[in-house]
């Protein structure tokens, strides 16, 4: 079995508050009996991409555990390659692959520099094609911040993934990938993409409600629920599996609380 957490949307934004949060979230990790193999983190790091917020979020996530980020719509290429990746600034897509035991997982930029909406430009396409070629045989999971399909959010699907068909015709020829990994709506849901489980992972700074529950302007983005995050299995026969789980604030609860 190999288990990876993910967690999204953190919007580190210099306040108190989601660093916290985040830090809830760590420590619920690292306190597992049995920890995660690894920790995936799907864009929207900061809130408006500065130096400053991502110093913050490098001092929130530090962990002992193989830690793996791609950028989303709020953050700033540069800026996160200098300050997260130890990187020259350049605006270039910022893609990765990474081998956690027999699973891969693939991570791609689907970010548009100073755009909430999403696109998969032509250098990250040739860049999966080259890839997936020279992988060997085992699970792989492709994570990227924004949906490539509907999720029935008002505010998200119109800033979703554009021109998804190119994604699907990839996902959908390979055998190999058992599992699309987003973010970028604040909430957790689980669908198919190109006949592969699509799990969108749940933000640790705020919910964003479906089409039933969104009234602009006041009723849109809620900020009560606690902080949460999903944890993925690979089994034996590579098959996918995924628990979303809040973590309270105020800690674990090992007895049920007083009548």
């Amino acid at each position: 079995m190999i288990l990876a957490a993910q967690l999204s949307d953190t919007h580190f934004d210099l306040s108190a508050r989601n660093t916290e949060r985040v830090e809830a979230v760590m420590g619920y990790l690292a306190d597992l009996p049995r920890r995660p193999d690894v920790i995936l983190v799907t864009g929207d790091i900061t809130d408006s991409g500065t130096p400053e917020q991502y110093a913050q979020a490098r001092l929130a996530l530090q962990t002992d555990l193989p830690l793996y980020l791609l950028p989303g719509n709020h953050d700033d290429r540069a800026n996160f390659r200098t300050a997260l990746l130890g990187e020259p600034a350049t605006t270039t897509p910022i893609n990765s692959v990474h081998t956690i035991g027999a699973l891969t997982v693939i991570m791609l930029d689907s970010s548009i520099p100073g755009q909430p909406a999403g696109l998969l430009g032509e250098d990250t396409f040739d860049w999966l094609r080259a890839t997936l070629a020279e992988l060997p045989d085992g699970p792989i999971l492709v994570a990227l911040h924004h949906p490539p399909k509907r999720v029935f959010s008002p505010v998200v699907d119109v800033i979703a993934l554009a021109d998804p068909g190119r994604l699907a015709a990839v996902v959908a020829g390979d055998p190999r990938i058992v599992g699309i990994l987003t973010g970028h709506a604040h909430a957790p849901i689980a669908t198919t993409f190109a006949g592969k489980p699509m799990i969108t992972c749940p933000s640790t700074a705020s919910v964003l409600g479906g089409e039933w529950e969104v009234a602009p302007p006041d009723r849109v983005m809620d900020y009560a629920p606690e902080p949460a995050l999903a944890l993925h299995v690979i089994d034996e026969n590579f098959g996918l599996t995924t628990h979303f789980r809040t973590v309270a604030m105020g800690g674990w609860l090992g007895v049920p609380p007083p009548a």
